[in-house]
């Protein structure tokens, strides 16, 4: 079995080569297909996934039997100010994957994201909702899906939100540093969605990628929040002493429209692989007891 992870050095790509290493994941054994996997990861500069003749040549060579790709430009403000980069990394890339997957004749699992929607609703979003971004990003992330959906037979594109990990940046590691600084930070609280350890998501993407139960997934960890109560309960874990305030966007102007309301429900895994996705405070108690500093 050969393995491709596109986009290795994120916090998704990089929870995806641990566990593949180490057999399990913190949710448990890894399926036995990926057991002893032959595993490449490849990111910038190595590989540009928008360069359609390097994507090519790369998986000819390599002959991968499932590509992971966790490559994306994520930057939400900056796909606002350059849209040209948002089209290369999160629709043409995307793109070039698939062809070149349905060439190879590999599996190929997409990640994607909440802002596929409007995030005005008031009920989590299912796989069956209908798309409708009010972003650079949302709208380049939208594009990518139906690019994988037009070129490749054999694919998966799993939607999530609000991802933090061990590694890389991320809004846990942002709390943490601004209660220790400061002793108080401002976050929003009218923005509404999941918070998700890439530890669980990393899992489920195993999962996902080892069936042949092909189509869209929502995975998120289970049960909604804000921003505000997020940071609570980051700074609560930690035990830093912090003052959170609430307040509202507005107070953080961004070119970006930020989903109000963009929870996810995870029923395409429900009916098909499980959900095994934990509450998100759950996921975060988790992520406290096994964190390094300095990761």
């Amino acid at each position: 079995m050969k393995i491709l992870i596109t986009g290795c050095n994120g916090q998704l790509g990089r929870e995806l080569s641990k566990i593949l290493s180490a057999g399990r994941s913190e949710l448990g054994p890894i399926p036995d297909v990926f057991l002893h996997a032959q595993v490449t990861g490849v990111d910038l500069p190595e590989l540009d996934i928008a360069d359609a003749g390097a994507v090519f040549s790369y998986i000819e060579t390599l002959r991968p039997d499932v590509i992971l790709n966790c490559a994306a430009v994520t930057n939400v403000d900056g796909c606002e100010q350059d849209p040209d980069l948002a089209m290369r990394g999160n629709a043409i890339g995307p793109r070039n994957l698939a062809r070149a997957a349905q060439a190879a004749g590999a599996k190929l699992l997409h990640v994607s994201t909440d802002y596929v929607f409007a995030g005005d609703g008031s009920r989590p979003y299912s796989e069956w909702d209908v798309c409708a971004p009010t972003s650079v990003y949302g709208a380049s992330k939208l594009l990518g899906e139906q690019y994988v959906r037009d070129f490749c037979s054999q694919y998966f594109i799993v939607r999530t939100a609000w991802l933090y990990g061990y590694e890389g940046g991320n809004f846990v590691k942002t709390i943490l540093r601004l209660a220790r600084e400061r002793g108080a930070c401002k976050v929003v609280n009218d923005q509404r969605g999941n918070p998700t350890s890439a530890a669980d998501l990393a899992h489920h993407v195993l999962k996902i990628a080892a069936s042949e139960e092909y189509g869209v997934y929502h995975c998120t960890a289970n049960g909604e929040c804000t921003w505000y109560d997020f940071a609570c309960e980051i700074v609560k874990l930690a035990g830093v002493p912090c003052t959170v305030t609430p307040c509202a966007s507005e107070e953080f102007p961004s070119p970006t429209k930020r989903p109000s309301y963009s929870s996810l429900d995870n029923r395409m895994l429900r009916c098909t692989v499980g959900d095994e996705m934990r509450d998100w405070r759950e996921e975060l108690r988790s992520f406290f007891q096994n964190y390094k500093e300095g990761e």
